[in-house]
């Protein structure tokens, strides 16, 4: 693992982007949390929507490759820059670090969700949502592919701890990161489990809340039997 980290931080991008990585000691930061769960969760989809360099999906292929099942499908519309943009030099770029088990889609959410390959997704057993980082393309994502998980998936929203102001895109079209007001909705339904990290530029995890039965519920039916 470590050899395979070393070539990922041979291109200093990898450490970019906020996600608590350190190149002088070879650390993936949120990179081992992202790698862990996947490891334990064993998906055999996993959809990640946004990324820099690839940091993310190449971790993420990495390892469903050391399960040795599971493919990951990107989304990215390489708004950025043109880094996306040709599908043989994406294809190369992973291959380049060993991963061959992901996909990419050079659209946003709103269109893939029109495709084909949406349509064909199912049980997705890991979501990163790290694109356009506003609380309503949050939710769009979300809500996009909540209806597709796996009943023990576990979503990741990046960027998703506290407000700041971004111009990844240009001076001219800076923005406010806002996905931690998502966050504080999703806290208010009971229907997920939500546990916010401030590693890097932050990290959520949200699931599905595990709904058991009261115990004094069930003693007190027991009785009545």
């Amino acid at each position: 693992m470590y050899e395979w980290i070393r070539q990922l931080y041979a291109d200093p991008n990898m450490a970019r982007m906020g996600h608590a990585q350190s190149i002088e000691d070879q650390n993936l930061g949120s990179g081992w949390i992202y790698y862990g769960l996947a490891r334990a969760l064993r998906p055999s989809t996993v959809v990640v929507i946004g990324s820099f360099r690839g940091f993310v999906p190449l971790v993420l292929g990495k390892a469903l490759q050391d399960n040795g099942r599971g493919d990951v499908v990107f989304i990215d519309p390489s708004l950025v820059d043109d880094f996306w943009l040709s599908p043989p030099r994406v294809r190369r770029h992973f291959k380049n670090y060993g991963i061959t088990n992901v996909r990419h889609y050079c659209c946003t959410t709103q269109e893939f969700v029109t495709t084909e390959g949406y349509r064909s997704l199912d049980e997705i057993g890991l979501l990163f949502v790290d694109g356009y980082h506003t609380e309503e393309q949050a939710q769009f994502d979300f809500t996009a592919f909540e209806p597709k998980l796996r009943s023990d998936a576990l979503v990741l929203f990046h960027d998703s701890v506290r407000e700041r102001q971004s111009s990844i895109y240009g001076e001219n079209r800076a923005y406010t990161h806002s996905v931690c007001r998502f966050m504080e909705s999703l806290r208010l339904d009971p229907a997920f489990q939500v546990l916010s990290l401030g590693l890097g530029d932050g990290l959520t995890v949200v699931s599905r809340a595990q709904h058991h039965p009261d115990p004094r519920q069930v003693l007190i039916e027991a009785t009545r039997r």
